[in-house]
């Protein structure tokens, strides 16, 4: 029974590690067909977000199946759970990078503004959240604590970024009028990008309740308590 059950870990943690690759490549595209208004790259996002939900569905089935059939329990029980988790984090991931790119393909204008993509900060937050999910990701890999905490610090820029949004475009309106639409459209990228670090932050937690058993949502912690 042992060997049968590492192995079916194993075949989970593989599934979850190609999850991982999928919705990181969803959100780099999304990001970048936002930054270029590349509606064919956009057009890729919504194409592959069929895929992200059919692998959502079969993690979410073996994760039953491994509970079912084998009883896992201590360290294994938490395993099993936490990439039940961490899955459902992973697809509303893929969800924000549709409606990322979802607002590339209804843009009308021919290019966005270079000066205001450089106020709003945009291609600095489509960073962090790319960084913040491949940190997260060799944190599983690597079964380390210390990298996954790390990334609750990372989250504040996310945060910054997103509530210095509203003004920067109000501004921008104020001197472009016939440009609000577009640029009320941005905040809603913005704000997605901003959950996807909250999303990302929770992934986090889940690995730190795999490795040490410590529940670490709605515990009221601060982000002094993992230095960056």
């Amino acid at each position: 029974m042992v060997k049968f059950i590492e192995s079916e870990l194993v075949l989970l943690k593989k599934e979850i590690d190609e999850m991982w690759t999928l919705v990181y490549n969803q959100l780099d595209r999304a990001g970048e067909a936002v930054l270029t208004l590349d509606r064919e790259l956009a057009q890729q996002v919504l194409v592959r977000e069929r895929r992200v939900n059919a692998f959502e569905l079969k993690i979410d089935s073996d994760v039953e199946d491994i509970i079912a059939l084998y009883n896992p329990v201590a360290i294994d029980l938490r395993f099993v759970l936490a990439m039940l988790k961490i899955n459902t984090n992973l697809e509303r991931l893929g969800d924000f990078a549709e409606g990322i790119a979802r607002f590339a393909i209804n843009c009308k204008e021919p290019a966005l503004d270079a000066e205001l993509i450089r106020n709003l900060r945009l291609e600095e937050m489509i960073g962090q959240v790319l960084s913040m999910l491949e940190q997260t990701k060799k944190a599983l890999q690597e079964e380390n604590q210390e990298l996954a905490t790390s990334v609750f610090v990372k989250d504040n820029l996310l945060d910054e970024i997103n509530s210095n949004a509203a003004t920067v475009l109000a501004d921008y309106i104020a001197k472009h009028p016939e440009n609000a639409l577009p640029c009320l459209n941005l905040v809603g990228v913005c704000r997605k990008l901003e959950r996807s670090g909250d999303h990302i932050t929770n992934i986090a937690e889940e690995i730190v309740f795999f490795l040490d058993a410590k529940v670490l949502k709605h515990s009221g912690r601060t982000d002094e308590q993992y230095p960056q």
